[in-house]
């Protein structure tokens, strides 16, 4: 065998380095029984290495190459014409050329092939690659052939080739290109095969695009395409377009566009019956494969030929799970707001202080639902919760139910024992709870939880080795026990459900909506809104001191809070910055990943806030804020409690309003103490396990304390106790997760791999506004600031946050804004809990939201009826 040039009879996927994804994807595909491959063979990447190794400017020219970043486009094009025109300039050795001419000879030399590119890093299953590359179609003649195969190692370097390597993180030294040679295929149609629906990610749903001609016309974007979904045998679905243009080959090479005939044009492409012989094609190379694929296909006298095949590398992957039933899964992610892949070490952990099962995808725990939508009770716990927590899921579900055919209703003694396993914190929110009103039930739990955390600090200080993860598998279901406590869950289930009720009486009785909102204003022991505004005394005690604000505007150094001592001022602002993290220092963006870097870690991450504090506030503006809320809290009490009286019944109304107001103002607040007690024991178990991550580097088993981070606690505990690691499994998770995070999960998906898609049907908006779910009352107008990261906020006050999800690290931000607009979220996350404290009109769960509003745009956020209007 020939390092340098290989027919397809020698390819399979394990020469991937030698022929590219392309070349080792069509070596694989002529093994597969009744697939036809045309024949041909592959020019190896030892080949382009030995010609491109050769010439010394093409290396200069890469060292420039590796400086760019994305955003040098001028550069990019200039280097990028100077290195194709260096490659194509190259002569091919006449050894690589003699290996060339003989298998032409035996092919066929006057016969007309295809020359495609086919890279490295090409038709992998996490980077496709396609289209970056040259094609070129209809090619006659050794010399011809010649030429093109420098072109395709020329399109290495085209401009958008280099782009999407800088996308993806793809050094442009180790991405290596081989040539591959085809037999020329004249179609009388051709197009692309996906063996799953690649608008809904359905698995059973296969999805044909079909046109006249060549495949090229269909790629290129220069023809509509017949488009046919086929499911299980029968073809559901069919698009005829009007096809006016194909490509055909030329007799004596190369391509031209040509007119369809009239008659012909809005025909269908294919025949139902070749149509369902695509489909036996296709499932066929998806199960030597073991992936779905993205397959290319061209129709010749009603044979088909297949000519490439790649996994399709944009589908959300599904649990795995074998049990041939069908499971619906919904996104733990968009329930806790936080959307990001977990790393294992926080997924293990998030699992570990779960009730139920929890299934990974994606990087991202999901629960399945579906024994809970055959049974009619807990069905309807669940939508009703659905309905106030994130409707857009709800609507998903609906959806489901609606098909009649998924979800299989329980017999009814199966249903009776279903129920009672029905998956906990999906349906809680749908529980009766029963509280009295006592005015220190909340500080009791808060100061037996607070107990609790001061115990286990004392406690784990002396633990190492094994001990310690004996002690924290212990420690879990005492925070298991917290989380779960029933007194705890029914406190703030109590304020909840007074609020609904609030809501429903005020607007049944008084014609007015969501007053709850304005009730719920600076309420007492919110441990989340008192750290926003405990930042604006911390802004007031540097506020003074004008050359320590220049030192912390030009900061970039996490040790900056021992330098600051020298500046005037300094040990006054230390002492509060420790303060501040000692009480919230364990908090951070994406705070239920133990993983996630802590404010106490990386302390510069307050100086924006900090800073925006002094620029955007008055001394003592944050006492100011909190009894400016409560007073008008106080003040729409009084004046819903007076219209009460003068209705019939009165008196009575009035009763039991008060003691709704009452619940919720007294409750209402320890919503989001739970998540701060969980959040405080993942800090000090973090400590405690980068104790032990610091021996394991010192012991040479792993590289950075951080490695830890990509392995389980129980993989974790293993290494500390043997000392032995296979560090090849860190390598693998790091690729991974930065796959994982290019992903957008779903809220709602089947066993199928189905993505479905909640709706919002309402008809009472203005057109062109964007639609999302009403959670603290109000209308504003302002400056949208789309911010992604919380380290790139940039506010002014009176800006409009608009962002994906926010979870409590966002809470110093919303001091400055007067508006919120999120894509995840429900009545009760935590951006409408800390929006309707502080007053800010919010609509949260709109779809979109950061791609739809530009950042700078002038908006008006309805936080009543739950829209935005970009103005």
């Amino acid at each position: 065998m020939s390092s340098y040039v290989l027919g397809f009879q020698e390819v399979d996927k394990t020469k991937i380095m030698f022929v590219g994804g392309k070349g080792a994807n069509l070596g694989e595909l002529s093994r597969v029984e009744e697939i036809r491959v045309p024949d041909g063979f592959c020019i190896s990447t030892e080949a382009f290495k030995r010609v491109i190794g050769e010439k010394s400017s093409i290396n200069e020219l890469l060292d420039q190459l590796s400086l760019l970043k994305v955003e040098d486009r001028d550069e990019i094009v200039e280097l990028s014409g100077e290195i194709r025109k260096v490659i194509e300039g190259i002569a091919i050795t006449e050894d690589i050329s003699e290996e060339i001419t003989h298998l032409l000879s035996r092919l066929g030399e006057r016969e007309a092939y295809a020359v495609r590119s086919s890279a490295t890093a090409e038709d992998l299953p996490t980077a496709s690659f396609a289209g970056q590359q040259d094609t070129y179609l209809n090619i006659i003649g050794k010399e011809a052939i010649l030429k093109h195969i420098s072109k395709c190692w020329a399109s290495l370097f085209t401009e958008r080739a280099i782009i999407y390597r800088l996308q993806n993180g793809f050094d442009h030294r180790k991405v290596h290109l081989s040539v591959v040679v085809q037999k020329m295929v004249f179609s009388q149609a051709a197009g692309i095969l996906f063996t799953a629906d690649p608008i809904t990610s359905n698995r059973k749903v296969l999805s044909i695009d079909a046109s006249f001609g060549l495949g090229e016309a269909m790629v290129s974007g220069l023809v509509n395409s017949d488009v046919y979904k086929v499911c299980k045998g029968k073809v559901t679905d069919k698009k005829i377009s009007t096809k006016k243009l194909a490509i055909y080959a030329l007799k004596d090479g190369g391509t031209k566009e040509q007119k369809i005939d009239s008659e012909l044009q809005d025909s269908q492409v294919l025949t139902d019956k070749q149509i369902l012989q695509l489909e036996y094609i296709g499932r066929k190379i998806e199960a030597h494969f073991g992936h779905p694929q993205d397959i290319e296909w061209c129709l010749v006298d009603d044979t088909f030929y297949i000519v490439q095949s790649r996994p399709i590398t944009t589908l959300y992957p599904i649990p795995e799970v074998n049990d041939g039933e069908n499971h619906v899964y919904l996104s733990v992610g968009h329930q806790q707001m936080m959307t990001d892949p977990l790393k294992p070490l926080g997924m293990s952990l998030m699992e570990l202080i779960s009730f139920g099962h929890r299934f990974k995808a994606g990087g991202r725990l999901f629960v399945d639902v579906a024994q809970m939508l055959a049974s009619p009770d807990s069905r309807k716990m669940l939508l009703n919760n659905m309905g106030q927590h994130d409707p857009l899921t709800k609507d998903a579900i609906m959806t489901i139910i609606e098909r009649g055919d998924f979800i299989k209703s329980l017999p009814e003694d199966k249903e009776n024992k279903s129920s009672g396993k029905s998956n906990k914190g999906m349906a809680s929110a749908g529980t009766e709870s029963k509280v009295e009103n006592g005015p220190t039930i909340v500080s009791d739990l808060i100061n037996k939880s607070q107990t609790s955390i001061e115990e286990l600090k004392q406690n784990i200080q002396r633990k190492s080795g094994t001990d310690l993860f004996d002690f924290i598998f212990e420690d879990i279901k005492e925070l298991k026990k917290i989380l779960f406590d029933p007194q705890s869950s029914a406190v703030f289930m109590a304020a909840i459900n007074a609020s609904v009720w609030v809501n429903e009486k005020m607007n049944e009785w008084l014609g007015e909506k969501n007053v709850a909102d304005t009730l719920s204003q600076s309420v007492p022991n919110n441990i989340t809104s008192e750290m926003g505004l405990e930042l604006m005394d911390v802004a007031d005690v540097i506020r003074p001191y004008p050359e320590l604000i220049d030192y912390l505007e030009h900061v970039k150094d996490d040790n900056f809070l021992e330098k600051i001592v020298k500046f005037d001022g300094g040990q006054k602002t230390q002492n509060a910055i420790y303060n501040y993290l000692k009480k919230y220092g364990m908090r951070c963006g994406g705070e239920i990943d133990i993983t996630k870097t802590r404010w106490s870690e990386k302390p510069t991450t307050l100086i924006p806030m900090i800073l925006s504090n002094i620029k955007n506030f008055e001394p003592n503006a944050g006492n100011r804020k909190f009894e400016q809320g409560r007073q008008e809290a106080l003040r729409k009490e009084q004046e819903l409690l007076d219209r009460l009286k003068e209705l019939p019944d009165g008196e009575q109304k009035a009763k039991e309003t008060k003691r709704m107001i009452d619940l919720i103002r007294n409750f209402i607040g320890y919503r989001e103490y739970p998540k701060y007690g969980m959040v405080s024991r993942y800090f000090v178990y973090k400590q405690s396990l980068l104790k032990e991550a610091e021996q394991l580097v010192k012991a040479n088993i792993i590289h950075d304390k951080e490695d830890i981070y990509y392995l389980t606690l129980e993989e974790l505990s293993d290494a500390v106790s043997t000392h032995k690691l296979d560090y090849k499994i860190i390598r693998e998770r790091k690729d991974q997760y930065k796959l994982y995070e290019k992903l957008t999960p779903p809220r709602v998906m089947t066993s199928d791999g189905e993505i479905i898609a909640g709706e919002y049907k309402r008809e009472d908006i203005p057109k062109g506004a964007i639609v999302g779910l009403p959670v603290s009352s109000g209308v504003i107008e302002g400056r949208a600031r789309v911010i992604l990261k919380l380290e790139d906020a940039n506010l002014e006050a009176g800006d409009i946050l608009v962002t994906s999800f926010t979870d409590p690290s966002w809470t110093p931000l919303f001091v400055s804004i007067k508006g919120l607009v999120t894509e995840v979220g429900g009545l009760m996350t935590h951006g409408a809990v800390i929006a309707r404290e502080y007053g800010l009109p919010a609509v949260v769960s709109v779809e979109n939201a950061t791609k739809l509003i530009k950042d700078g745009q002038r908006i008006r956020v309805h936080g009543t009826e739950g829209y935005v209007e970009i103005l």
